[in-house]
């Protein structure tokens, strides 16, 4: 599973912020993913932003950036320092608490990913794909949907549009692939024209809400 090298380092896609889980999951193909997208950012001169764990997918994507020569920021609130082992490979950024966290993770990154995890994942995602829905920013969210793991939450968005939650003009947009060796050519096309008036966290409209 190897992903193109691109010949010149891309201008507007410095660092990608990855969610994943602290565990390595039931298949082996997810700690495989992780490491292989850990490897291909590296080579494009891609810097990864993190939660900051050593352990399950965290560590796998983490220590595969740095091991091939790329920047790693992990960034983990105080209490979690301990439970999920903070990595010390890389810049570690220790936060107050999560709200401090998320926020540091959307400011040092350009886009995002998630690949399998759990609840954290999910909240962290949903988090950022409910702020582009209110047009708070446009950088673009990617579901790495290895061996379909994305597919039930795909169905609760089509659900919820099926069923009119999801309101007309505020769409649900992210993008999805199954192959690690798409995501940062995704990403570095997604990003090619943002400015970063767009990149910029902007003020909620009440009526929006």
């Amino acid at each position: 599973m190897h992903s193109p090298i691109l010949p010149t380092p891309p201008t507007t896609l410095r660092r990608i912020c990855v969610y994943c889980g602290s565990g390595p999951g039931a298949d082996p193909a997810f700690a495989e993913a992780a490491r292989a997208l850990g490897r291909s950012m590296a080579e494009n001169r891609i810097g990864l932003v993190y939660g900051g764990g050593s352990i399950g997918l965290m560590g796998e994507i983490a220590n595969a950036v740095t091991e091939h020569g790329g920047e790693v920021i992990g960034i983990i609130p105080t209490f979690l320092a301990n439970r999920e082992h903070a990595n010390p490979r890389g810049r570690l950024v220790v936060t107050r608490d999560m709200h401090e966290r998320k926020q540091r993770m959307f400011d040092e990154a350009d886009a995002f990913v998630a690949l399998p995890g759990g609840v954290g994942t999910l909240e962290e995602l949903v988090e950022q794909i409910t702020w582009t829905q209110l047009g708070r920013h446009k950088k673009p969210i990617l579901l790495a949907n290895i061996k379909k793991f994305w597919d039930p939450l795909r169905a609760l968005f089509d659900h919820m549009t099926a069923t009119q939650f999801v309101r007309p003009g505020l769409p649900v947009n992210y993008l999805e692939t199954e192959r690690v060796e798409d995501i940062v050519p995704m990403l570095i096309e997604a990003t090619r024209s943002l400015s970063p008036a767009d990149k910029a966290m902007k003020t909620v409209r009440t009526e929006q809400l």
